[in-house]
């Protein structure tokens, strides 16, 4: 699958952070079992490569990747923990080479029309658009929708269920990324039926066509 493709798949990508491995199966079929099977795992703490192979052992159903990858060798742990795709931050020359030789798609981040040409430059045309609130947001977005027609977006960072449909209904956003449907004190509660009632609702933010 390419990066579009995956992006399809649901309005929201729950964008998660696991600090313990037993909370990786449960919360996977707690956010597919709710309509959102493209999950994001980011690499900030010590079990986040465990629960993304955990993850793909045990929900097939799921679209696992990996996010916040910020070195080239990044690439390489996350391919061997079986990432379906991944999400950076940012992109260098040297994190553009990796992504090449990796075995899954990548979503880079750009907050700039400086960075996004770089990223065109090394041939992207779908990017994270990072940190979206601090990038100018809804009125970042549409501005860039004229110079750069073909370019699509996954706004991340500040996104709520509250804005989120106003992202949604911008012709260059594909979705978005948001932590708000695997808050951290549900996840350390075991809360997973709460969990697949916000990954409900956010699934019921269909993209506006």
């Amino acid at each position: 699958m390419n990066i579009r493709s995956i992006l399809a798949l649901a309005p929201v990508i729950p964008v998660l952070t696991i600090e313990h491995i037993d909370h990786a199966v449960p919360l996977a079929r707690a956010l597919s079992a709710g309509g959102l099977r493209v999950l994001e795992v980011t690499l900030r703490t010590p079990v986040a490569l465990a629960a993304i192979e955990a993850m793909r052992k045990s929900v097939p159903d799921a679209v696992v990747g990996v996010g916040t990858l910020a070195r080239p060798g990044d690439f390489v742990t996350a391919g061997n923990a079986g990432a379906q795709f991944g999400v950076s931050p940012g992109l260098t020359a040297e994190m553009a080479s990796a992504a090449r030789a990796a075995s899954f798609p990548l979503l880079p981040g750009i907050m700039t029309p400086t960075e996004l040409l770089a990223g065109l430059g090394w041939g992207y045309d779908t990017f994270k658009l990072f940190p979206a609130q601090q990038a100018g947001g809804i009125a970042m977005l549409k501005a860039l929708g004229a110079p750069f027609p073909e370019v699509m977006f996954c706004p991340t960072g500040g996104v709520s269920r509250a804005t989120a449909p106003e992202f949604l209904a911008l012709p260059n956003v594909a979705c978005v990324g948001g932590s708000w449907i695997a808050p951290t004190d549900k996840i350390r509660a075991g809360d997973w039926a709460a969990i697949e009632q916000l990954a409900k609702d956010a699934s019921s933010l269909a993209k506006t066509k």
